[in-house]
């Protein structure tokens, strides 16, 4: 084991009480300190908040590499200062996983798009007007059947819409994919007016065809850099109308995520996929290089039609890159091991 190969700081959102009282040992990310340790790495929690912005970029200027875990939208609160400051502090020297401009490329909705043409990718178009998007998108919905119309960034469902058309009227039923959302039915032309905010500042909204077989659930492919470090799957009830008994009861709920190694058989199409084809594709699509990837991100994918002889296709529904978070058991001495390397690299 090396001696001291570096500091690190791990950044995570919290108020000033929760920056004062934060330690590798109460963390949530206790497992990934713990294997930080294990390699001779000092790690140290930084909470961040914009109100002590200046401490923290303090701390991480101290650090040799940073490691981030921040959603994109938190109680009203976007990164828009937090990743001006990571920027200042890479550009000062320690490096930052995951970099914000590596962020915009592959933590948002857009790279759905971007990426259409590989395996994973559907009938995906993207507005980057509200304009375009009013001109467009009725003729879309009319003529393709159900749509899922996403903002570029965001978490826990937040702008993602489940659109479908009603017969005989200018009226639309959509379903908000946050939870507790019900059904509604709107006059396409107010729902669009809605989706506005969505354009500001620098935004645009991406356009996808719902996937029938979203009941099957969601299989969550975690990646550390270029390989993969597990899997989750997942019965989500995003976008699916709730039962009778409404949004809230048991029925309602989101299965737990199981968790699977690597290894799992059930997924070894997929993982071989990932790491051979598409990761490969899409930095050459987005332009980053294999330094630059993420030490931690995953990919979500829906089921897509079975092919001829009965194999499951998979749709990409997008990439976590902000705050990947829970992990499989696997993954955090994945992180250890290639913080390590980036911290060996930067000597």
């Amino acid at each position: 084991m090396p001696q001291n190969p570096g500091r690190l700081a791990v950044v995570s959102r919290g108020d000033r009480d929760a920056r004062r009282d934060a330690t590798p040992q109460n963390s949530r990310f206790h497992r990934v300190f713990e294997e930080l340790a294990a390699l001779g790495i000092h790690a140290e929690p930084a909470i961040y908040d914009e109100e002590f912005a200046d401490e923290v970029r303090a701390q991480l200027l101290a650090a040799d590499g940073v490691l981030v875990w921040v959603d994109p939208l938190h109680n009203g609160k976007t990164r828009i200062h937090l990743d001006a400051l990571l920027r200042e502090v890479a550009a000062r020297g320690p490096w930052v996983s995951a970099h914000p401009d590596v962020t915009l490329k592959m933590g948002v909705k857009e790279v759905l798009h971007r990426t259409k043409d590989l395996g994973w990718g559907s009938d995906t178009h993207l507005y980057r007007t509200a304009q375009a998007f009013r001109t467009e998108f009725p003729a879309r919905l009319r003529s393709a059947g159900p749509r899922v119309l996403k903002q570029n960034r965001g978490n826990g469902g937040q702008g993602v819409w489940k659109v479908e058309s009603l017969p005989g009227a200018a009226t639309v039923r959509v379903l908000h994919a946050q939870r507790g959302s019900m059904p509604e039915d709107v006059a396409l032309e107010d729902f669009m007016t809605r989706c506005e905010g969505y354009f500001a500042p620098e935004g645009c909204i991406v356009d996808q065809p719902f996937q029938p077989r979203l009941p099957d659930g969601m299989i969550r492919c975690y990646m550390g850099s270029d390989k993969v470090v597990g899997f989750g799957r997942q019965f989500i009830k995003a976008l699916i109308p709730p039962p009778p008994e409404g949004p809230d009861s048991p029925e309602a709920q989101p299965g737990p995520r199981i968790m699977h190694p690597a290894s799992a058989a059930p997924f070894q199409a997929l993982r071989a996929k990932m790491e051979n084809e598409w990761t490969p594709q899409m930095m050459a699509v987005l332009g980053i290089d294999p330094a630059a990837l993420p030490i931690i991100w995953d990919a979500d994918f829906l089921y897509g039609p079975r092919t001829a002889d009965g194999q499951d296709t998979y749709v990409l529904c997008e990439i976590n890159v902000s705050s990947v978070f829970a992990i499989p058991d696997d993954a955090p001495a994945a992180i250890a091991r290639l913080a390590l390397q980036r911290l060996q690299a930067g000597r």
